[in-house]
């Protein structure tokens, strides 16, 4: 008698999941295009643009100087005097150093707020999922896989959902 349960019991329970499965809604929503294609992405990436315009320059123009102090003591170095050499060589390397750490600092401040402006994004990118969800009925929607059919993809609908709700502000 084992034998036959061990047979027709995976069989029953197979009829019996399939119908569950049959009515299970899955969607897909690609994380990395909301964040890029978005209104609000789009308007976080001017408003940190105008930002960390002015650092940006300023960084520019240290870049410049120190070109210019690298030029001169590799044109120069031959002819100058001793002292004037290692006077250039200093100025140049406490320029290198300011630079190094306002380049640093700018990187980590640029990265913070990048990373606060995209959190708020994935937040109400969220709440559109999780209404687009309720109001459809799915069971699932995840936001990163290795695979996933283009019929079951809702990306485009939270990034047109996301575009109404800035209008709507």
């Amino acid at each position: 008698m084992k034998p036959a349960l061990r047979i027709v019991l995976p069989m029953l329970l197979a009829l019996v999941a399939t119908p569950a499965l049959a009515e299970f809604k899955i969607g897909f929503v690609n994380g990395q295009r909301v964040v890029q294609e978005s209104p609000q992405a789009k308007k976080a990436k001017q408003k940190l643009e105008k930002e960390f315009e002015r650092r940006d320059q300023e960084l520019q123009q240290i870049s410049k100087r120190l070109q210019g102090l690298q030029e001169s003591i590799e044109k120069n170095g031959v002819t100058m005097a001793e002292s004037d050499r290692r006077a250039k060589e200093r100025e140049f390397n406490e320029l290198n150093r300011d630079f190094q750490r306002k380049q640093r600092e700018f990187r980590e401040d640029l990265n913070l707020r990048q990373n606060e402006e995209m959190a708020g994004i994935f937040e109400r990118a969220n709440k559109i999922i999780r209404q687009i969800a309720e109001t459809e009925k799915y069971d699932l929607i995840v936001q990163e896989a290795v695979y996933f059919s283009p019929r079951i993809d809702l990306t485009d609908k939270v990034i047109k959902a996301l575009g109404d709700a800035a209008v709507a502000k």
